[in-house]
């Protein structure tokens, strides 16, 4: 445990560091995410308005709500980010936004509202090979990694903008 104590103090060190500043790898995700998950926000919505069969039986108001709510929370944070209000942004990402996409995934997890056997029937048929290849359980062990993943970063996050901030209020004394 100490180990990790250390790693995460070392992580705090580090956003302390550039506090105020905000990093290339920052300004490059943020707008990366900016510019992708609208087409994929889109895209998803083409397959419910087209009714292609993605989307199952199963996906209802709820699952819209975690569904389309995680891909914008991630384009307002990261707006957000670019906007220079770095402090606001990870306040937002660290107690609620990454808890809310890893009770997403946990849902989706559990109800799996997909069928992508039909992920590739939004796109013209020249580019269905693109996605035609995935299938219900790679996008299974997908969403469980995703989860993992998530959650880590959730309480990751938290910890440190916890640690982060009890160190600015210790300096300012």
């Amino acid at each position: 445990m100490s180990k990790f104590k250390e790693w995460l103090s070392e992580r705090v060190e580090e956003e302390l560091e550039d506090y105020d500043k905000l990093s290339v790898e920052d300004r490059v995700i943020s707008v990366g995410v900016i510019m992708v998950f609208p087409l994929i926000l889109f895209y998803l919505i083409a397959h419910q308005v087209l009714s292609t069969g993605f989307f199952t039986a199963t996906f209802g108001i709820l699952e819209m709500i975690l569904l389309y709510g995680s891909l914008i929370f991630w384009i307002v944070t990261c707006t957000v980010l670019l906007l220079e209000f770095k402090d606001l942004s990870r306040n937002i990402d660290s107690f609620g936004g990454l808890g809310f996409c890893a009770v997403s995934f946990f849902w989706f997890f559990l109800v799996f509202p997909f069928d992508f056997a039909h992920f590739a029937d939004a796109l013209p048929e020249v580019f269905r090979f693109l996605l035609q290849w995935i299938s219900n359980e790679f996008a299974w062990v997908l969403l469980v990694l995703g989860f993992i993943l998530i959650l880590f970063l959730a309480v990751f996050s938290g910890l440190q903008r916890v640690m982060v901030r009890k160190e600015l209020v210790s300096r300012k004394k």
